[in-house]
Parts: structure tokens; C-alpha cells; sequence
């Protein structure tokens, strides 16, 4: 592999922690409930902060990387995440872990879009959609970590223990970004300010040629953040009955999904490149029956294997989401890709903190089932609303 592709790995290593670091509710949510002394729906909305913090920083994050530079931006941010897992690791109330998590939502704001931007301004464009399911493909592998080794983590050490784990992950991201990426120079503004800016990553999050995107990708990372991130664990142990250990072993079965998912989605962007809109509304449609088919089974007393196979399905379908950051990438120049991927994050992140505050609420007047239904009509309602958006000129 050339030091371009050891670049975009070591850049993701920080998509890796953020993958890692926002889904430890998920195998910890009844210890964090009692030791924090929180309900469902407070779980839900002081987790919410961290996607919500993530999509306020997505707009000087998305200026920083076209006007600073990729690599200057990730150590910046890994920094802050680091700190953020120790405030994670050492809180001992509902306000002292939501300062952790708006922390971590800031440092992980641009896990994702430093390597994707990176890419973006490095490789052709008709690489770009492979090498955009590779970099989704390798930080989804994070979601492991969160997973049977974090349930028996938590089983021996506690939950804290989680946070300081996730501390060593992302300074050894920064090391590795120190020391491998060799970032290019950052284009001269054009008497630019920051405001203008900005203001520019509005008007591209509004403009012809990402509004589609746009508006898909608000319901899009709150699905995987919602069922693989959060909820997923809680209806494993609290409606199927299972242990955390065992919970965890079924939710393999869709972090493995997400991480296959976007490599194969890649590919297949690369391949039917003029049905590209086609394969993201079937992806998202179908992750849509996923979710309510599980539901649905749980009212039906279907079996834990089930819930397994619609997991990995899921994981598999909405990973077609990755063909978001080909659209986006295709609309706009080389210059402006950062300020335009970042204003599509700025939605991706945007909806995972409104809809993981409904699926709270949701959690708490009708259960977990409902929770997830949150994420299932919000699929579905912003698939419609994006096949009646114009594409690109």
C-alpha cells in the first residue's frame, strides 16, 4: 500500500475511536442508568448531546479542513476526543457525563470527514466511492470493540473502564496521524474570513446539488447510531432476556454487517454509477423493514436468531448510505469538498441527536419497541422526501 493509502488508514483510526466511543451505551445502558441514576428517556436525551454537539462543530470543522488542512484539523480533534473519554471515564452524575459527551461529540466531529476529505482531495473522483466504503468499512470496525469485548469488559471492570480503553485508542490515532500523513497544503484564501466561510457551508447544505443528500442523511446515521449504537443492547437484554455477554454476541452479527456493508456498497457505486439515487433508496428502505421487522417479531415472540438476521441485514442495507459522500463529492469542485461533506454531516448528526431525543421519549411512553420505531418511520419519511428532490445539475 502507498503512503496515500496508509494516510486515509491512519486518518480513519480516529473514525475507528468515534465508532468505538458513541455505541459503549449500547452494552452498558442498565449499569450507566443506575450509576449516573438515570431513566430510559434521560439515557436517551444525555445521549443525544453527543450527536448534537458533533453537528454544531460539523460547521468550523468543515471550514478547518479546507482552510487548515486535513492533517492539522486531526490532531486537533483527536486531542479533544482523548479528553473527552477521560470526562467520560471519571463522571459521576447526568451532568458531569453530559459535559463528557458534548466533549466527545466535538472531537469526533471530524473522525469521519478528515479521512473522507482527505480522499476526496487526493483521489480522482472515480476512486473516491471505493475508497469511501473502505474508510466507512474500516472505522465501522470500532463497533466491534463495543461489542462482546466491551460487554465482558464491562462484566469484570465497569463501564468506566470503557472510557479509559477508548482514551488509549485515540491517542494512538493521533500518534499514527502524526507520524504517517503527510497532509498537502491547504489552499490560500482568497481574502476569505472564516463568517464567509461559514456561511458558505449553509448555502451548500441548502443548494440543488446536496439537498437531496442532505435530506436523506438526517434519518440515515440516526438508524445505525439508534439500533446499533444505543437501543440495540437494551431490547436484547430487557425484551429477549438475554445477558450482556450474550447480547453482545448477538450485535456482532450487525457490526459485522456494517463493516462488509460499505466496502460492498463502494464497490457497487463504482459499478452502477448512473443508479446510484436507485441503490440509496433501497438501502434505506430496506434497513426501514428491518428495524420494524424485528419489532413486529419481538410482539410475535420470533427467536433471538431472527433478531440476529434482521440485525445483519440492517447492517448490510444501510450501509448504502456511503453512496451520500459519492453524490455530495461529484457536486462540488475539489476546494469546496470539505465545507460540502461537512455541511451533509452537519444532517447526518443533526438528525441522530433530534431522533435519539424522540426515540427517548418514544422509550419511555411505549417501550423500547417504540424507540426503535422512532428510526423506522424516519427512514422511510426522509427516503420519500429525498426521491422528490431534483439531483445535481
Amino acid at each position: 500500500m502507498d503512503l496515500l493509502g496508509l494516510s486515509v488508514l491512519a486518518l480513519a483510526l480516529g473514525h475507528v475511536f468515534s465508532n468505538a466511543v458513541r455505541t459503549v451505551p449500547a452494552m452498558a445502558a442498565d449499569v450507566l442508568q443506575r450509576d449516573l441514576g438515570l431513566s430510559a428517556e434521560g439515557l436517551g436525551a444525555l445521549t443525544g448531546a453527543f450527536p448534537a454537539a458533533f453537528a454544531l462543530a460539523m460547521l468550523p470543522v468543515g471550514v478547518a479542513l479546507d482552510r487548515y488542512g486535513v492533517k492539522r484539523t486531526a490532531l486537533a480533534l483527536l486531542g479533544v476526543a482523548a479528553v473527552g473519554s477521560l470526562l467520560g471515564a471519571v463522571a459521576s452524575g447526568p451532568w458531569s457525563m453530559l459535559a463528557a459527551q458534548v466533549v466527545l461529540g466535538v472531537g469526533c466531529s471530524g473522525m469521519l470527514m478528515c479521512p473522507i476529505t482527505y480522499a476526496a482531495k487526493n483521489l480522482p473522483p472515480q476512486k473516491f466511492g471505493l475508497w469511501g466504503g473502505v474508510i466507512q468499512a474500516f472505522g465501522n470496525t470500532g463497533m466491534l470493540l463495543s461489542a462482546s469485548p466491551l460487554a465482558l469488559l464491562v462484566d469484570h471492570a465497569g463501564w468506566r473502564a470503557g472510557y479509559v480503553a477508548c482514551a488509549v485508542l485515540a491517542l494512538g490515532a493521533l500518534v499514527a496521524v502524526a507520524a504517517i500523513v503527510r497532509d498537502t497544503q491547504a489552499p490560500a484564501q482568497a481574502r476569505r474570513s472564516v463568517a464567509e466561510d461559514a456561511r458558505d457551508v449553509i448555502a451548500l447544505a441548502l443548494s440543488r446539488e446536496i439537498r437531496g443528500p442532505v435530506v436523506i442523511a438526517f434519518a440515515s446515521f440516526a438508524a445505525v447510531l439508534g439500533v446499533r449504537g444505543l437501543w440495540g443492547g437494551p431490547w436484547l437484554m430487557e425484551v429477549k432476556g438475554l445477558p450482556r455477554v450474550e447480547a453482545g454476541h448477538v450485535l456482532l452479527a450487525c457490526t459485522i454487517a456494517l463493516i462488509i456493508g460499505p466496502a460492498v456498497a463502494g464497490l457497487l457505486e463504482r459499478r452502477f454509477q448512473q443508479h446510484r439515487r436507485g441503490l440509496l433508496v433501497a438501502g434505506h428502505l430496506g434497513g426501514a423493514a428491518m428495524i420494524s421487522l424485528m419489532v413486529l417479531g419481538g410482539a410475535l415472540g420470533w427467536g433471538v436468531a431472527a433478531d440476529a438476521l434482521l440485525l445483519a441485514g440492517f447492517g448490510l442495507l444501510i450501509s448504502l448510505q456511503v453512496i451520500c459522500f459519492a453524490l455530495v463529492r461529484a457536486a462540488v469542485p475539489p476546494e469546496r469538498v470539505g465545507r460540502a461533506l461537512s455541511a451533509m454531516n452537519i444532517s447526518f448528526f443533526g438528525g441522530a441527536a433530534v431522533l435519539q431525543a424522540a426515540s427517548g421519549a418514544a422509550a419511555a411512553a411505549g417501550g423500547i419497541g417504540a424507540a426503535l420505531m422512532v428510526f423506522a418511520v424516519a427512514l422511510v419519511a426522509c427516503t420519500l422526501a429525498f426521491l422528490r428532490m431534483p439531483g445535481p445539475r
